[in-house]
């Protein structure tokens, strides 16, 4: 039952990227040309929507769906990790077209090459869980 959840959940997310054009290639180099406020609206609504959710997790102590104890735990503070990985980050979005959430809308909707990324998104994941080891977190 608890994976019916997910998909369902995962469903409605994907319609929602596909129909406010957040997996659009056009929407993701229009937002990194600064030619439009389109995206910087949906990812700034995402933010001020997840602190919100968080403060209301641990104000009134919301459990997971399996019914455990849920655990936020503070990040370590670090300029030069997240300013590293960020580029990362957005360096092969900027290349990809796509982030990880519009990735997956974007195989679902039928667009075949992104599946290249994706594989490229999951050997680059697996090879990161060998080295994460050996990395300065």
């Amino acid at each position: 039952m608890r994976y019916i959840t997910y998909l369902v959940i995962g469903t409605f997310f994907g319609i929602i990227m596909f129909k406010s054009e957040a997996a659009s290639w056009f929407r993701i180099y229009e937002m990194f040309q600064f030619g439009s406020f389109h995206m910087y609206g949906i990812i700034g609504s995402a933010l001020v929507l997840g602190v919100i959710g968080i403060q209301v997790i641990k104000r009134k102590n919301i459990k997971p769906l399996n019914g455990s104890e849920m655990s936020l735990q503070p990040k370590n503070k670090s300029v030069a990790r997240y300013l590293i990985g960020g580029i990362i980050f957005g360096l092969g979005w900027a290349l990809a077209g796509a982030c990880p959430g519009p990735m997956y809308v974007l195989a679902g909707a039928g667009y075949i090459s992104i599946l290249i990324v994706i594989f490229g998104a999951v050997v680059g994941t697996f090879l990161y869980g060998l080295i994460k080891d050996r990395l300065p977190h």
